[in-house]
């Protein structure tokens, strides 16, 4: 479909649960570019043990975002001092390290790049150390020229196909399948599906304007991240009164949520005549 579509470059990425390891070959040929997670499994983690010292450098993860105006001091950390106080196990990260090795699944024919991120891990309770940790994450790819920290920032950054998997499975109920043939139960998944949809078009128009433009797309990225559960609370199931008169009907919203100056806006942008 993407190649009907007039992309030339294509791309998979996904986590373990999407690396089927019986296509690579195929992909591979067809010069699609992959980056997926992969299981631990005993055998990685033996050649780990064999890697020298000098294959390992340290991770750098880039900063989430650019101060444009003057850095501020960092917060308190109230939720850190009360699992102290509380005396809960605290499982804290203290350094990443990635190396990578060439490996050769077994449904496979050729070999690939596994790019691995040892995590060093640092164990607490209170204020009494345990014992250090570490674990390890795989990666299998076809990119021969990016660098290992380039393909794992890669990997963390794909899209977010999983959250929208467990939202149409848990959020709107898609994937239960209730009733008792698959044309029905397709059908069901079409219309609970749109539920989602409408949430994601709303967010998309919710309008944008000059004065608040920061404020406001802050909330429109919110909002289309927002889980349905979230979103029906927030915008859909809010308590009203219905009042009919002579001449026109009122709604009188009878609580407040922050998201009801979004919700006008949106009904602000409805009103108005729909552009294709």
């Amino acid at each position: 479909m993407c190649r009907k579509a007039g992309f030339r470059r294509i791309t998979l990425r996904g986590d373990t649960d999407f690396s089927q390891t019986e296509y690579l070959d195929r992909w591979d040929e067809e010069k699609v570019g992959f980056v997926f997670g992969i299981d631990a499994m005993p055998n990685l983690y033996d050649i780990v043990e064999t890697l020298p010292n000098d294959a390992w450098k340290r991770l750098e993860r880039p900063a989430r975002y650019n101060v444009k105006t003057t850095p501020r001091k960092r917060p308190e950390n109230i939720k850190e001092q009360i699992v102290v106080e509380r005396e809960f196990k605290n499982i804290r990260l203290v350094a990443e390290y990635v190396a990578e090795f060439s490996y050769r699944p077994g449904a496979c024919k050729k070999d690939y790049r596994v790019i691995v991120v040892w995590k060093d891990i640092a164990v607490s309770q209170g204020q009494t150390k345990l014992y250090d940790d570490s674990v390890c994450f795989f990666y299998i790819t076809n990119d021969w020229t990016s660098t290992p920290q380039e393909i794992v920032l890669r990997a963390n950054d794909r899209c977010d196909q999983e959250n929208l998997i467990e939202q149409h499975k848990n959020g709107v109920h898609a994937l239960i399948a209730p009733l008792d043939n698959l044309t029905s139960n397709w059908a069901y998944m079409v219309m609970a599906s749109l539920a989602w949809s409408l949430k994601a078009w709303s967010a998309l128009l919710v309008p944008v304007h000059g004065r608040w433009k920061k404020k406001h797309e802050l909330e429109k990225k919110t909002l289309l991240k927002m889980d349905f559960v979230t979103f029906r609370n927030a915008m859909i199931a809010i308590p009203a009164q219905v009042i009919r008169t002579a001449g026109k009907i009122i709604y009188r919203f009878l609580a407040w949520n922050s998201w009801q100056s979004v919700f006008f806006r949106l009904v602000e942008q409805l009103r108005k005549p729909m552009r294709c």
